[in-house]
């Protein structure tokens, strides 16, 4: 049991903490374009020379065009170009705004991309480094804001009932009837067509946090209705423990479980509906990447047949989504409230 939680946190924390770190790790600023190498294939390292000599570091070659083949590349072996590490910018490359605090890198004129380029030759590695930033961002928030707003409204209505308990519960009925995903559709066919990325970023978190805490405060207002009539409350009311203590001290910390276990399952979704957005062209438009925008240029035949590295960034979000769903599943087994939360979440 204890791998079923450790193994998909290790892998998300190495996921993270690399996102965190793109400004260390990207090779190149992200939106820097190299006309030169448009869809260059990702470098390839090599140990062991042309002549048959091993070398301890790795290298690379240069990919250059084959004549007479525009778009079809070779390695040009005349000069190898070493992978450095923490290496020194020449003045005047203008291709990397992190000169002097990049892990790796090579001497110029050599460029090395270890997840090829797309159509503009932007650096794909750092693209989906920095761009992570940007759809795993939007799913930490909007799941922050509609747990918030799941636990203040779930725990009123649970805890006070009556009216308040009425009107809660029926607009959150209400919510979950609506298809948020055309509600989204309809919200930003209303917006300008060009508007800025923040905007864009904040309006897609603002809507999916307003329509997501729904199904959370039902699981936590049902909770909460079963903990308040818990003996060890009723004796702390009979004390004269107000509202207040009695929910901060005895009640919302039995809801623990449920929040982490819902988001867990909110995070991915909320993160595929921006790559979602972004791909249709309707979240955050380039040149700021995020991984729906990179994953748009597939929507051509002639990428998604030839340059299977353009579809890189969906490959980092299967096992991601799959690493979030296990970590749900080995949550709602060990924490205190969380078996009821995957349960009713599923149907």
């Amino acid at each position: 049991m204890k791998n079923r939680i450790c193994l998909p946190l290790a892998f998300l924390g190495i996921l993270h903490g690399a996102i965190l770190l793109a400004g260390l790790l990207a090779p190149y600023d992200p939106e820097a374009q190299d006309r030169g190498h448009p869809y260059a294939p990702p470098s390839r390292l090599h140990m062991v020379d042309q002549t048959g000599q091993f070398h301890f570091h790795p290298f690379i070659y240069e990919w250059v065009e084959r004549a007479g083949s525009p778009g079809v590349y070779e390695e040009d072996r005349s000069r190898m170009y070493p992978l450095r590490l923490f290496p020194a910018e020449e003045s005047g490359t203008g291709r990397n705004m992190n000169a002097g605090k990049r892990l790796f890198g090579v001497d110029n004129p050599g460029h090395v991309y270890l997840l090829g380029t797309d159509g503009f030759g932007r650096d794909q590695l750092s693209r989906l480094l920095y761009g992570g930033r940007i759809s795993l961002l939007s799913g930490f928030l909007a799941t922050s804001l509609s747990l918030g707003l799941a636990l203040l409204l779930g725990s009123i209505a649970g805890y006070f009932g009556r009216w308040l308990d009425d009107v809660i519960m029926r607009a959150a009925e209400l919510l979950l009837a609506l298809p948020w995903l055309y509600c989204l559709f309809a919200l930003r066919a209303r917006l300008p067509l060009h508007i800025t990325p923040e905007r864009t970023l904040f309006m897609l978190i603002f809507v999916m946090s307003l329509r997501g805490w729904a199904r959370p405060a039902r699981l936590i207002r049902g909770l909460v209705m079963t903990a308040k009539e818990r003996d060890f409350v009723l004796a702390a009311r009979g004390f004269g423990a107000s509202d207040t203590y009695l929910l901060a001290k005895h009640i919302l910390p039995q809801t623990f479980g449920i929040l982490l276990t819902q988001a867990a399952l909110l995070i991915p979704q909320y993160t595929l509906a921006e790559v979602a957005f972004s791909f249709l062209g309707l979240g955050v438009s380039e040149p700021t990447p995020t991984w729906g925008n990179m994953l748009a240029n597939l929507q051509h035949y002639h990428v998604l047949a030839s340059y299977w590295w353009i579809g890189i960034p969906g490959l980092v979000l299967i096992p991601t989504f799959f690493a979030y769903h296990t970590l749900a599943g080995a949550l709602h087994e060990q924490l205190p409230g969380g078996y009821s939360a995957r349960a009713r979440a599923s149907s």
